[in-house]
């Protein structure tokens, strides 16, 4: 059952992903919370994003600035690794609260909190029409970098950030998607590396996998995607994604999930 619920998850994301305004990951994450330990879902999140944006980097990867990404992605990189760091460090510590529920025990771990706080405010500021059109002159893409990294490698929302530092480059819009396609992918390179270190059970066979189907799902989902969908933002499907985003952080919130 959880192949099935993980396989069409993953296919129907990468679909949303081309025009509800949220990426492969945030939208992702939930499903893999709701089979694996909160961190473990992180690094496999991470996983199917990166062999994702690999493909699109095979397409796209020429287009990319080299002025931009280099000012950019190199404080990303460093961002992304104390990011990394800090998720591993949460993963660690004792529950904050534990209650029981008739016969049932549950425990609000300090990883998921965070986590829920997240998910919870990088969806409210996809649906927010003042962030829509948030924008940041090209002397801070270093700034960009750092933030983007550091949410990147904490909790794999990245996108949103990037894309708020990145529109006043002065790249065209094809150049805008393969720097963005690069970036993503040195990030996720980066905070793997940190996450292999201490989540070795990612890789482990069984987990394997369910990895290879995902990401085979993923790739199905961005081409029926870009063959059967418009690609121009839904109102309606960014409003129901963001709710399901909010009720995910919630079970994760109180330790539900």
């Amino acid at each position: 059952m959880e192949y099935i619920i993980i396989c069409l998850a993953a296919l129907v994301t990468a679909a949303l992903t081309l025009f509800s305004g949220f990426g492969l990951g945030t939208l992702f994450l939930p499903v893999f919370a709701l089979f694996f330990p909160l961190e473990l879902a992180i690094a496999l999140t991470a996983i199917v994003h990166l062999l994702n944006n690999l493909l699109k980097l095979i397409m796209l990867g020429r287009h990319a600035d080299l002025g931009v990404l280099w000012r950019f992605s190199l404080p990303a990189i460093l961002a992304a690794g104390i990011g990394a760091q800090t998720l591993v460090w949460l993963s660690d510590l004792k529950p904050l609260v534990e209650y029981q529920l008739g016969n049932r025990y549950y425990q609000v771990m300090p990883i998921k909190v965070v986590v829920a706080l997240l998910m919870i405010g990088f969806a409210m500021m996809e649906l927010a029409p003042r962030f829509k059109h948030l924008a940041f002159e090209k002397r801070w893409l270093p700034v960009g970098g750092l933030l983007s990294g550091f949410f990147g490698g904490l909790s794999g929302h990245q996108g949103a950030l990037r894309s708020a530092f990145l529109i006043r480059s002065g790249l065209t819009p094809q150049s805008f998607i393969a720097t963005g396609v690069v970036i993503a992918c040195l990030v996720d390179l980066a905070r793997l590396s940190v996450y292999g270190t201490h989540m070795a059970g990612a890789l482990k066979t069984d987990n394997l996998a369910i990895l290879i189907a995902a990401t085979l799902s993923a790739f199905l989902g961005t081409f029926l995607g870009n063959r059967l969908l418009k690609k121009v933002t839904l109102d309606m499907i960014q409003i129901l994604v963001a709710v399901m985003l909010l009720l995910i952080a919630a079970g994760l919130g109180t330790g539900i999930i």
